[in-house]
């Protein structure tokens, strides 16, 4: 009785914990297992329910445990099947872009598995993050199918690289925020008519070993909000993020910026980590805006890092702004 009381106030404590107004990865950590968190307290409650006597205080820690469980599966329910999809579906539209992310791991020396996803599936434009000079060498066979590029290799992990089968223009790498740690904005041109831009991020995570505090993270999202909320072209926004998709964070640039995401109401699409099973949530993500329907979207197989590569392809159902209001929440 008295371990299960306990187990109760552990839920309910790091429940509570990121509504604290603080940016220290000790608070903010525990926004990223909701899933695994929920899965525990309901493996509790089941416990307690079948084993323990309904006494006073099983019962209290029943209904702490219970609430705990609503608060976490209210963040986590829009990434399931059971809420309504945000983005249509489209598989009429002839024109679509195929967009691959991989956070490939720099210390990964197998890169014969990306490489065979990517003949396999064949992207329109693909990113890898982590990607240093060895990495950009690796990938030099691709070079044939993917003749425009932009590479910022880094040996810090925050390395970048962007391999297109069409024109790309506007190129721009920067440091939103912090040094040495960049971004890639580019101009995708489909075919005359079709002009898309692309924002690649990789901010750095709050955690004992990179940045202490979230606001580095935190600023880059909320920077590239207000940037593309008043663009009217049709506009990406992919990458690692650093950030679970149900964070109030990834909440805050969905609502400022209007953007979509594909996920909701079709799945989690954990990427990381690829490697623990009971530890994984969604770390690699793609918004849109409203010129875009969902084709498709899939975790692809692992390649020996601790991310799983994302493909998704989009249909581009308008090529210019208009008033239709936005279905975020």
């Amino acid at each position: 009785m008295l371990l299960f009381l306990i187990t109760s106030f552990v839920f309910v404590a790091i429940t509570i914990l990121p509504l604290f107004p603080s940016n220290h990865w000790l608070v903010r950590v525990w926004e990223f297992p909701r899933l695994q968190i929920s899965a525990l307290i309901i493996i509790q409650v089941a416990l307690g329910y079948y084993f323990l006597p309904a006494t006073i205080m099983m019962l209290f820690g029943l209904t702490l445990s219970l609430v705990a469980l609503a608060y976490q599966l209210h963040w986590i329910l829009p990434y399931t099947r059971l809420y309504p999809t945000q983005v249509e579906c489209d598989d009429e539209s002839t024109k679509t872009v195929k967009v691959l992310t991989s956070n490939v791991l720099m210390d990964n020396k197998d890169s014969s598995k990306l490489l065979n996803l990517i003949k396999k599936y064949q992207p329109d434009i693909f990113v890898t993050l982590e990607s240093n000079l060895w990495w950009q060498k690796e990938l030099e066979s691709v070079a044939q199918s993917y003749p425009y590029q932009i590479n910022k290799p880094l040996e810090n992990l925050y390395g970048m690289h962007v391999f297109s089968r069409f024109p790309l223009s506007d190129i721009k790498v920067t440091e939103l925020i912090q040094k040495d740690i960049p971004s890639i904005h580019c101009k995708f041109e489909l075919d005359d008519e079709t002009l898309i831009q692309f924002h690649f991020l990789h901010p750095a995570p709050p955690s004992p070993t990179e940045n202490t505090y979230s606001k580095a993270r935190d600023r880059e999202l909320v920077l590239m909000a207000d940037e593309v909320s008043n663009n009217g072209m049709p506009t990406i926004v992919a990458g690692d993020l650093n950030d679970v998709a149900w964070s109030p964070t990834t909440r805050y640039f969905i609502k400022k910026s209007g953007f979509l995401d594909p996920r909701v109401g079709r799945g989690f699409f954990n990427t990381f980590h690829a490697q623990h099973w009971f530890l994984r949530w969604p770390l690699d993500h793609l918004f849109h805006n409203q010129h875009f329907k969902i084709r498709s979207m899939r975790r692809l197989d692992e390649v020996g890092s601790d991310h799983f590569p994302l493909l998704t392809e989009l249909a581009i159902v308008r090529l210019t702004a208009d008033k239709n209001k936005t279905a975020s929440k």
